[in-house]
């Protein structure tokens, strides 16, 4: 890899492919924008030059509209400079498509769709390299730190049909990144938690269909088998990804539990690494809001609800904390119901008030259904005399609403 001085970095800069400190700590993903606060955030660390093994790609006006670079799964794709992308088959998955220009749900389908190509991989057992990994980790903590309000509401209210997998990995990893954040953990670590929740269910993927998919009771060798996974994953993570022991044990460890009556070696409490209680609380919290094949997902409050009885059970009790604080007990998305009648969603959490979120009306007091140009929006820090009721379950709100537009 090449060296590029940090006082050479220029907002803006595009390369070729990812761009590292350090050599393995990701700076910016391939075809991402460098920020000035990415620069300004080197020189805070005092880190003087950064590598990689890509070129400064032309994106002026007037420059070549494309290049060729070499894939990630080893073949070689045409790399497209214009910002507006093309239309394209939903299936198609490259790196010319990055998320610079495009809003945040897109750029959250095309998480999804780059990590659901990983597993379709995995599953057939083609080889993928770490690096196409890596860009996937790189992007989400971009898209993350710059549209966090945006992520939260689209993992409690997305209705994304397929992918299944790679939807929950995503989702998993966009809480673990808010909660590694909260926690500060250090930027090299964060990567590692945002990489190792993308890939902690991946053993899944060569587990016999008939298990992973069976509606009914597993027999006690089916549930061995089951368990298994977090070995199966940390042999891929490690032995094809060659990722580092660090990562190896988020994938191992997230199965653990608090208080050692978790799998694969019962270890307890800050025995477990702190990526592993990190990826533990961010997979609980996305499987109880999502929905499966064999049951209804939970509201966000219903979710949160739930980790706060664990009582030191599963779960490392900061890392809830820390949740909490970047989500509020009523999470971004959520529909609640204000002590004077009002029907409200939530659109933005207070981390030191996580009862006292900020609300955008949808049925007044008086029963009437505003319009979005009749949009109203409520601080409640700032308007003491009002307080949630209590959650309403979305499922509810249309009924609600024809209610009020007849009341």
């Amino acid at each position: 890899m090449k060296k590029v001085l940090v006082k050479d970095l220029k907002e803006g800069a595009v390369y070729s492919r990812p761009v590292y400190i350090d050599g393995d700590n990701l700076f910016v993903p391939a075809g991402v924008a460098v920020r000035e606060k990415d620069i300004a955030r080197l020189h805070s660390w005092g880190v003087e030059s950064v590598e990689t093994e890509g070129v400064l790609v032309d994106t002026s006006p007037g420059a070549e509209k494309n290049q060729v670079i070499t894939d990630p799964f080893g073949s070689d794709i045409l790399w497209n400079t214009d910002p507006v992308p093309s239309a394209s088959n939903d299936n198609d998955i490259s790196l010319s498509r990055g998320h610079e220009n495009k809003g945040p749900y897109d750029n959250y389908i095309e998480l999804i769709k780059s990590l659901d190509e990983v597993c379709i991989n995995i599953s057939s057992g083609v080889s993928v390299k770490a690096s196409f990994i890596d860009d996937i980790s790189g992007r989400l903590l971009h898209i993350v730190r710059d549209n966090r309000q945006s992520m939260i509401g689209f993992i409690l209210g997305g209705e994304i049909k397929g992918r299944t997998m790679a939807k929950s990995l995503v989702n998993t990893a966009i809480l673990s990144a808010l909660i590694a954040e909260e926690l500060k953990l250090l930027p090299h670590k964060i990567l590692q938690v945002i990489t190792g929740a993308l890939l902690h269910d991946v053993g899944m993927l060569r587990m016999p269909k008939e298990i992973v998919e069976k509606r009914g009771g597993l027999s006690a060798g089916e549930l061995q088998r089951i368990k298994s996974h977090p070995l199966l994953t940390y042999r891929i993570v490690t032995r094809e990804f060659l990722y580092s022991e660090e990562v190896g044990l988020i994938v191992l460890q997230h199965h653990e539990r608090w208080d050692g009556e978790g799998y694969p070696s019962g270890i307890s409490g800050v025995e477990i690494d702190i990526g592993a209680r990190i990826v533990s609380v961010a997979d609980a919290f996305e499987a109880m809001v999502s929905h499966r094949p064999y049951r209804n997902s939970l509201m966000g409050y219903q979710a949160m609800k739930n980790l706060l009885s664990d009582n030191l059970k599963r779960f490392d009790p900061d890392v809830i904390k820390a949740l909490i604080q970047t989500m509020g007990i009523y999470p971004i998305g959520s529909f609640i119901l204000l002590n004077n009648g009002t029907l409200a969603k939530v659109i933005k959490v207070q981390g030191n008030a996580p009862l006292r979120p900020t609300i955008r009306i949808l049925i007044d007091d008086s029963g009437k259904v505003l319009g979005q140009s009749e949009e109203k929006v409520i601080d409640l820090l700032v308007e003491k005399n009002l307080f949630i009721a209590r959650a309403v379950d979305p499922a509810d709100l249309k009924d609600m609403k024809e209610a009020g537009r007849h009341g």
